[in-house]
């Protein structure tokens, strides 16, 4: 309980389940962006870690400009920084193929990509060593809070999108890196734990079929889906990297028992 963590977007999916869960651990403090711009310079120096969960729409949707990078935004109010800042990126910044590294090729198609990747640049020359970056797969969970502010679906969204409409659907059997909230929780506990920096995919580094994954979630709605062949959007990350500094392997057979209990 040392160590104190400023969570910033305390409505969004990985904010509000990061509150919950790193609670256990550390004294968890969970604030909007808008209310930790308000807050004196001065006010972030007792936090050992911040992590920033919050985006916003156009930073999804258009081409890259510094308002709506609202990490950036963020760490230029400071000359020093003491606090270790959490950065979130996405896998969308590779060439989608299997067990992808830290420095596999870079493939950014859509302004998504290309902004994460921008920021991640400008965070880390600027950061220095107080810079941890997470490249993350598409992580499962529920959504702790209804937030009308949502700017974009993920998975588990969309499939429930899709179980309302109790509609029979074609899907492509991609295998993607999927892990759940907890072992992402997990993994920021340690990293947090043993104060590591630097740029880490985040991952359970194995081929998880969308097919298997649905059938664990829902095997009526399973039943309604037609599987067609994988495509060249296929991936998965190698967490080779990180496994080495946190000394805990993400299991696949956890994914499946906390997908087995997800609706209940």
């Amino acid at each position: 309980m040392n160590k104190k963590i400023l969570i910033i977007g305390k409505n969004s999916f990985i904010g509000s389940n990061l509150k919950k869960n790193l609670s256990k651990f550390f004294y968890i403090k969970n604030i909007s962006f808008e209310q930790a711009m308000k807050k004196k310079i001065t006010s972030f120096d007792v936090y050992s870690h911040v992590i920033n969960t919050s985006i916003h729409k156009n930073y999804i949707n258009k081409k890259y400009n510094f308002i709506y990078d609202l990490d950036r935004v963020f760490v230029q109010r400071f000359k020093k920084i003491k606090f270790i800042y959490v950065f979130f990126n996405t896998r969308k910044i590779y060439l989608p193929k299997a067990n992808i590294k830290e420095n596999s090729t870079k493939q950014t198609k859509c302004f998504y990509s290309k902004n994460k990747l921008y920021t991640e640049k400008f965070l880390k020359k600027k950061l220095k060593s107080k810079f941890l970056s997470l490249r993350v797969g598409n992580v499962i969970g529920r959504k702790m809070i209804k937030n009308k502010r949502n700017v974009h679906n993920l998975f588990f969204d969309n499939y429930l999108i899709f179980r309302k409409k109790n509609k029979k659907i074609l899907v492509n059997d991609d295998f993607k890196d999927f892990l759940s909230i907890n072992q992402l929780t997990e993994v920021i506990h340690n990293l947090i734990k043993k104060e590591i920096r630097g740029i880490f995919n985040v991952s359970i580094s194995e081929k998880i079929y969308i097919s298997e994954l649905l059938q664990w979630i829902d095997k009526k709605f399973y039943k309604k889906i037609k599987f067609m062949n994988s495509t060249k959007d296929s991936f998965y990350l190698s967490n080779k990297k990180l496994a080495k500094h946190i000394e805990k392997k993400l299991k696949k057979s956890d994914l499946k028992k906390f997908c087995l209990n997800i609706l209940k």
